[in-house]
């Protein structure tokens, strides 16, 4: 099994391409990114990132990714000060880039309902990956300079091809972000380095709905009952089940989101004998009632920034 994969499935991610975009001198290119994951690859710099949390603007390079986790609202400027630049919010066109133009590519990751599992928690606010300290013939460079290709070709299948890239230069952005993370101390990306650790998180994971107990858990994953939890609690900052109970809270969100399957049919599916034992979780953990959730996330459906709304 793909954790990272399931991690993001159960959270709804979906994505939005926000294209090949030059930034003229006299504008900060302004996203709104509250509900989402983003990234940008600088095509052609300079570009400079600004950010309310920032003590100062991060200066990019050509071939260098930014990536942000989510609520990270920010703009993209040519020069290191937004004093005196017009803003332009993403969705506006722009001018087709000139020579010498600043360019960057990339695309929105959007989690709509703020999601549960601790691994989105603990990515850091901004991360830049440099193009100067990673191979130039390795994948995640690669990946993103066939993505520019694709842009500015414009050939049949590009969206398809584009779409597919992006994904990859995502993936491996997050991959690097979440090993180096690993080192930092306890977490999610921390606690999959430990076999034992991770073989009951893959168990959790792949069958939710079990009715787990701390003795099963640890019988299969090859440790004592005191001896996996003090790992899992060690590695991971939780228990096993308050984990289970995340995981279980967070399919229980896209299930509500997506589906029209009743109250009972979720409870069943996330690993709760009835609606009300579900209901009443659900509650605790989210602070709204499962009717609630679901009516607000209908409600949301025809926002204008939320990828795929409905009409």
């Amino acid at each position: 099994m793909d954790l990272l994969s399931d991690i993001l499935q159960d959270a709804g991610l979906r994505r939005r391409v926000l294209g090949l975009r030059a930034i003229p001198a006299d504008v900060a290119l302004r996203f709104p990114c509250d509900r989402s994951i983003g990234l940008h690859v600088v095509v052609q710099g300079p570009v400079h990132l600004h950010a309310p949390a920032l003590a100062e603007p991060l200066s990019l390079h050509t071939g260098d990714v930014a990536f942000m986790a989510r609520g990270c609202d920010h703009a993209l400027s040519v020069g290191p000060s937004l004093a005196g630049l017009r803003p332009l919010t993403i969705g506006n066109e722009l001018q087709t880039p000139e020579p010498g133009a600043s360019v960057v590519v990339g695309g929105a990751y959007q989690l709509w309902n703020a999601p549960l599992h601790p691994f989105f928690a603990e990515l850091p606010a901004w991360t830049v990956l440099r193009a100067d300290a990673r191979p130039r013939l390795g994948p995640l460079a690669l990946a993103a300079g066939l993505m520019e290709q694709e842009i500015r070709a414009v050939e049949p299948g590009t969206d398809t091809i584009v779409q597919a890239l992006l994904d990859t230069v995502f993936t491996y952005a997050l991959r690097e972000i979440a090993a180096e993370r690993g080192q930092a101390g306890p977490g999610w990306s921390h606690a999959v380095r430990d076999p034992q650790v991770r073989r009951a998180l893959m168990l959790m994971h792949a069958r939710s709905a079990h009715p787990w107990t701390l003795d099963e858990l640890a019988q299969h994953a090859g440790l004592s009952r005191t001896a996996l939890a003090e790992r899992f609690r060690d590695a991971m900052g939780d228990t096993p089940l308050n984990h289970l109970r995340v995981l279980r809270m967070q399919r229980a969100m896209r299930l509500l989101a997506e589906t029209n399957h009743k109250l009972e049919t979720i409870a069943a599916e996330v690993g709760y004998q009835d609606a009300f034992s579900f209901s009443k979780v659900f509650k605790r953990t989210l602070g709204m009632s499962p009717k609630a959730f679901r009516e607000r996330d209908a409600a949301d459906q025809a926002h204008p920034w939320r990828v795929g709304a409905r009409p």
